[in-house]
């Protein structure tokens, strides 16, 4: 039951609400994969009992051939929905993101589009990497959950995209933070500034946030900028006054900031 978690349950009950007209009848599987014609109960309760015997792989071509075989029918628009479920279950998440996709293209407006809209970015999500690899994946996955909050804000789906969008939220900032860190260690301190500056201006709930004001002290005063130093230090001292970084922060200031001595006469 390891990824047949809240989005396997909602799916299977999708699955069980389209009465089974028979199981029997229709002609059968072909033994090469291929599907010859089938009338449509049949063939979707054979793609129902592939997907609770969890042959994921086998029940997603079983409900592609529902929609093909019967596109004008009452099953073909759960049997697409279905799909997609299947693909994602079957870890195939190109092909998941590709069938809600096109689930939505057809029917923006049906009950299940927040769903779809919901396996889009657990697709993406499933493929998260690690900080220090390309994050085009957690941006995608980020927007994703964006569109699905922004769209259905009162959805079952929502409160749980939130949470996502949180840690997916860290996780990009993390990634800036450590660029950001490898320009500021080359001396790069105006690249170094931009990439601490996106972490505050488009991730400042993450937990990076007060590590990248103190780095923005820091680059500010390389680049010779201490008024703009003393306001990221302002921000640091208002909001995370306890920190670390505040008091590193506020070390600096001292150092950097403090009035040369006069000569003796």
């Amino acid at each position: 039951m390891s990824k047949m978690t809240r989005i396997g349950a909602i799916a299977l009950a999708c699955a069980i609400v389209v009465p089974v007209a028979g199981c029997g009848g229709g002609n059968k599987t072909v033994e090469d994969g291929t599907y010859v014609a089938r009338d449509v109960s049949s063939l979707y309760s054979d793609a129902q009992r592939r997907l609770t015997q969890r042959r994921y792989a086998d029940a997603a071509k079983l409900f592609d051939e529902v929609e093909r075989q019967h596109p004008y029918s009452i099953w073909a628009r759960r049997a697409q929905l279905l799909s997609s479920f299947s693909h994602y279950m079957a870890r195939d998440y190109t092909s998941a993101i590709s069938s809600s996709q096109r689930f939505l293209t057809i029917h923006p407006g049906n009950v299940d589009a927040p769903y779809a809209h919901y396996l889009i970015a657990m697709s993406y999500y499933e493929e998260l990497q690690d900080v220090t690899r390309d994050q085009r994946t957690t941006q995608q996955a980020y927007d994703a959950f964006g569109e699905l909050v922004r769209r259905y804000p009162n959805s079952r789906y929502a409160a749980d995209g939130r949470t996502r969008m949180n840690q997916l939220s860290d996780q990009l900032a993390g990634k800036e933070m450590e660029l950001g860190r490898f320009y500021e260690r080359s001396g790069r301190w105006l690249a170094a500034n931009m990439r601490f500056r996106n972490v505050i201006d488009k991730y400042q709930t993450s937990s990076h946030t007060p590590e990248a004001l103190h780095r923005l002290v820091e680059t500010y005063l390389a680049l010779g900028i201490p008024a703009e130093a003393q306001k990221s230090a302002a921000v640091l001292a208002a909001n995370y006054p306890g920190s670390e970084w505040y008091r590193r922060s506020y070390a600096l200031m001292q150092r950097k900031t403090r009035p040369a001595a006069q000569p003796q006469g």
